[in-house]
Formats: C-alpha cells, structure tokens, sequence
C-alpha cells in the first residue's frame, strides 16, 4: 500500500483545524514537541505507529480517514458515509440514538 504522506499531514492539520486546536496544544495533548508535528504535517517527517496511533485518538479519528481520506466501511453507501461527516456531534448522537432503537427492534 502506498502512503501519501503529503496528504496524510494536510488531513491532520485539517483535522486539527476543525477542532480548533492550535499545533501547540495538539502537540501537547500527543507528548510531541511542536516542531516535530509541524513537520509531520508538512511532510519532513514521518511519524512513528504509535506517534500516528495517539494524533488519530487526540483528534477523535480513524486511521483510514488520515492514510485515504475516506472511512472504509463493508456496505455502507459513501453518500450516507458523506452526509454523516456534515452532522454536528449532537446530530450524530441522535443518529446513532436511532440506529440503536432500530438494533434493538431486530434483536
């Protein structure tokens, strides 16, 4: 598999943004120094697996969304895949709400 690095730091510094994190607190919260994720974001270094592992956790994140740009899933539509990233955390609990009423109707 092919890793694009170049994407994988804009997706983190995108990320990072709509959390309103600042690199300095991102930094913080994953133990790195601020120099080192800005040059993981700008793509003059590499980060290690467990490096990666804590930026994903910190920024609420599926490793599939920072190395693809997409959350592989079975069979789920891309279109709901697309709509679900529009919703706000509260939208999301309603919806996952839902999806267990509907879960526990089938069981």
């Amino acid at each position: 598999m092919y890793i694009d690095f170049k994407c994988l730091g804009k997706r983190i510094a995108q990320r990072r943004h709509e959390l309103g994190y600042k690199q300095n607190e991102l930094a913080e919260k994953v133990d790195l120094s601020n120099n080192y994720l800005s040059n993981i974001e700008n793509v003059h270094s590499i980060p290690s697996l467990t490096t990666f592992a804590n930026i994903c956790i910190q920024l609420d994140t599926t490793p599939d969304m920072f190395l693809l740009g997409t959350i592989k899933t079975n069979d789920i539509p891309q279109s709901i895949i697309d709509n679900l990233k529009l919703c706000n955390d509260s939208q999301l609990k309603f919806i996952n709400d839902i999806i267990q009423c509907f879960i526990s109707q089938n069981n």
